[in-house]
């Protein structure tokens, strides 16, 4: 491992020597200037960790004029040194200048070789504190979410109770199957609410074993167990003032349930190999495609735990409950796609709109994305005919077997209602029936509905 570089700036060549034998004998790489103009060239030539910089020299050797003006340069260059002031002279005004210039701390001459050792070890963790700081700040620019039109009556209202409820700092519990867009509405509710500017971390709870759930939650310290090679930074210190978005929530074992749930009720927590008790300032977004009621029931979900996370709970209509959706979604992802791949833009023809609307639509927009992409990628020409959506095969439908009529449209009202959860309306759409259509066959059928 490379030794830190410290540079010494001092006029005087008993301090640089007295200095440069303290240091050299703890392992730092010493280097030397005797002003601050030849610090510069100096700086130009070689890579600083730390800078020990004297305030006074020969033009003025009390105000610190010329130790101020090398840091209001410093200031304004490239170089990424931390700088601690020193001075012969005991004067509050110019260690409170040299500080506001960027100095990190100050020391007086003579100097105890305890305390010298003591603070350019602390500017020097502080440095690589702060180093690590802003890589985690480029690692975690917010993520461009895909933002999509709504038509549907379902997602208006729920877009309205978004709106609603994102400034206050609650957490929020999103529910709805696979695909339906949990994420991207827990970016959405991230950026409306007072956190935008903070980071907002996903963490998927169901590929956190056992094991290392504590580290990946709160972080440890090298050496902590075995395999902490190093200094880890948990998903709670990561979502510092921002919002922490826990995907997949009830795929989480009742073991670190627990530990969770502590945190929410403290809102304190420990890294791994730490003593000293952090404060979380978090926001809790979680979201699942399971029924954690029943879970509870069943014992397999702490209904305490259920109780902290969904403060307010939405539940994200399948895709099949939004059909005004549908055609929409579908041309905003062609279009996507045609950008991606350079395709040229494409179209839906009559008959693949009214495809797209009849197919039930297991996989939610997740598989309407999916199959458009392929969509794209295999069409030829600027219309996407029903051929090319290929959706018998996707649904792995097989074919009827023969039966009446009378039995077919028995079947396919059935099927209609049990998609919609017995919505009349939803049900006529998937029909392509009015709903009084519909009403007058379920009388003509009245076994249907019991």
């Amino acid at each position: 491992m490379t030794s830190p570089v410290i540079l010494i700036v001092d006029d005087r060549p008993d301090i640089i020597i007295s200095a440069q034998f303290v240091l050299e004998d703890n392992g730092y790489a010493v280097l030397s200037a005797k002003s601050p103009y030849e610090a510069k060239e100096t700086l130009e030539q070689n890579g600083v960790d730390l800078i020990l910089l004297d305030m006074n020299y020969s033009l003025d050797t009390t105000s610190g004029e010329e130790g101020l003006t090398f840091l209001s340069w410093l200031q304004k260059s490239e170089v990424d040194a931390a700088v601690v002031a020193m001075t012969a002279w005991s004067n509050v005004e110019i260690a409170v200048k040299a500080m506001q210039l960027g100095a990190g701390d100050f020391i007086e001459k003579p100097w105890k070789n305890q305390r010298l050792l003591q603070v350019i070890s602390q500017q020097l963790e502080l440095k690589g504190l702060k180093q690590l700081n802003k890589k985690l700040s480029q690692r975690l620019e917010p993520k461009t979410s895909e933002e999509f039109e709504w038509s549907s009556p379902a997602m208006s209202q729920l877009l309205a109770q978004i709106n609603q409820v994102a400034q206050a700092d609650v957490n929020i519990l999103l529910t709805g199957e696979n695909g339906t867009g949990k994420s991207q509405l827990a970016q959405s509710i991230h950026n409306l609410s007072s956190r935008a500017s903070g980071p907002m971390i996903s963490v998927n709870m169901g590929a956190i074993s056992e094991s290392l759930f504590e580290s990946e939650m709160f972080g440890h310290k090298k050496g902590a167990f075995t395999d902490a090679k190093e200094n880890r930074i948990g998903r709670f210190e990561l979502a510092k003032q921002g919002t922490l978005f826990l995907d997949e929530i009830a795929n989480i074992p009742m073991s670190q349930q627990a530990k969770l749930l502590r945190v929410l009720e403290s809102g304190e927590f420990e890294v791994l190999g730490a003593s000293q008790t952090l404060k979380t300032d978090i926001r809790i977004i979680s979201a699942t495609n399971a029924n954690l009621d029943l879970l509870v029931q069943s014992e397999q979900f702490r209904e305490d735990l259920l109780y902290r996370l969904n403060t307010i709970a939405f539940r994200l209509p399948a895709l099949r409950e939004r059909l005004e959706d549908i055609v929409p979604l579908a041309q905003y992802f062609i279009t996507k796609y045609c950008q991606k791949y350079q395709r040229q833009e494409m179209n839906l023809t009559k008959s693949a709109t009214q495809a797209l609307r009849q197919y039930s639509w297991p996989g939610n927009i997740r598989e309407l994305s999916h199959i458009m992409e392929r969509a794209v990628l295999l069409n030829q020409g600027d219309k996407l005919e029903v051929e090319a959506l290929n959706l018998v095969s996707q649904s792995n439908k097989q074919d009827l077997p023969m039966m009446t009529l009378e039995q077919a449209e028995k079947l396919l009202l059935k099927k209609a209602l049990t998609t919609t959860e017995n919505n009349i309306t939803q049900a006529a759409k998937l029909l392509g029936l009015t709903k009084s259509s519909l009403y007058r066959r379920l009388e003509k059928y009245d076994d249907i509905q019991k």
